[in-house]
C-alpha cells in the first residue's frame, strides 16, 4: 500500500446546512460532533478515528466542500519555494509563463507538497496567456516585490482592540487554496468565523482578466455584510 508523504491529519467540512450534515454523517459513519463555543461563534469538532481529527463549519457556501489539512514538516520553506517558482518562471520566460505559474500556485488545493512541486510547468496557452516573451520584467505581482504582501504577519493584538469592525472574507471557491487558507487562518487567529463570498478570491471581477467571478452576486453579498447581515 502506498503511504502519502504528506498525510492528512484533519478534515473539515464547510456547509450551509450544519444540522443536516451532522445528521447525515452521524447515521452514515457514526461520527459524533462536539460543539466548541467561542466568543465569536461555535465550531463542531469531529473524531473520525485513527487519530484523524475533523470538524464542521457552517458558512454561506452554495455547496458543501471538504478541506483536507496535511502535515508539512517545513511549511514556511514550502511556501517560499512555491512563490519563488512563480518568480523564476517570470524571470526566465516572461509575463505569460509567469502568470500561468501564478495561477497554478493560487489554484492548488491544500499545502504545497511534493506532488505540487513535481508537476511540469503549466502552459500559458492553457490559460489564454501569451507564450511569447516581450522582454519586460516590471510586473510587481510576479516578481519578488510582491513578497512583502505574502510575508506579512497581522498584528493580532491590534486587531483585537480595534474600534473599527474587522471582517475576514474568503471566496467559497478559494477555501482550500493559498489565498483561502490565509483568510481562514487569519480569522482563526483573531477569533472569528470567516465571512464567505460568492466565487473565488477575485469574485468581484468580470471576465476581463480571464478569471471570471460573479460580480453581481459578490456585490449583493458585500451589501449584506456592510449592512451587518
Amino acid at each position: 500500500m502506498l503511504v502519502p508523504s504528506t498525510p492528512v491529519v484533519h478534515l473539515e467540512l464547510h456547509t450551509g446546512d450544519l444540522q443536516g450534515a451532522q445528521t447525515f454523517y452521524s447515521q452514515l459513519c457514526d461520527w459524533r460532533a462536539e460543539r466548541v463555543d467561542t466568543r465569536h461563534g461555535s465550531y463542531h469538532a469531529l473524531e473520525l478515528g485513527g487519530g484523524l481529527g475533523g470538524g464542521i463549519v457552517e458558512c454561506a457556501t452554495r455547496r458543501p466542500i471538504w478541506l483536507p489539512y496535511v502535515e508539512v514538516s517545513h511549511i514556511d520553506e514550502a511556501t517560499e519555494r512555491a512563490r519563488a517558482r512563480v518568480r523564476d518562471a517570470y524571470e526566465a520566460k516572461g509575463w505569460g509563463t509567469g502568470m500561468a505559474a501564478f495561477i497554478a500556485m493560487t489554484s492548488w488545493q491544500g499545502e504545497f507538497t511534493d506532488e505540487y512541486f513535481g508537476q511540469p510547468a503549466p502552459d500559458p496557452a492553457r490559460f489564454g496567456m501569451p507564450t511569447d516573451d516581450d522582454g519586460s520584467r516590471d510586473d510587481p505581482l510576479l516578481s519578488d516585490r510582491s513578497w512583502a504582501v505574502s510575508s506579512y504577519h497581522v498584528d493580532v493584538n491590534a486587531l483585537a482592540v480595534a474600534r473599527t469592525r474587522v471582517v475576514v472574507a474568503v471566496g467559497e471557491e478559494s477555501l482550500g487554496t493559498f489565498t483561502g487558507r490565509t483568510a481562514l487562518a487569519t480569522a482563526q487567529l483573531i477569533g472569528q468565523q470567516p465571512t464567505t463570498f460568492p466565487s473565488h478570491h477575485g469574485g468581484f471581477l468580470s471576465g476581463e482578466f480571464g478569471y471570471a467571478g460573479q460580480p453581481e452576486a459578490f456585490a449583493r453579498r458585500l451589501r449584506d455584510v456592510l449592512d451587518g447581515n
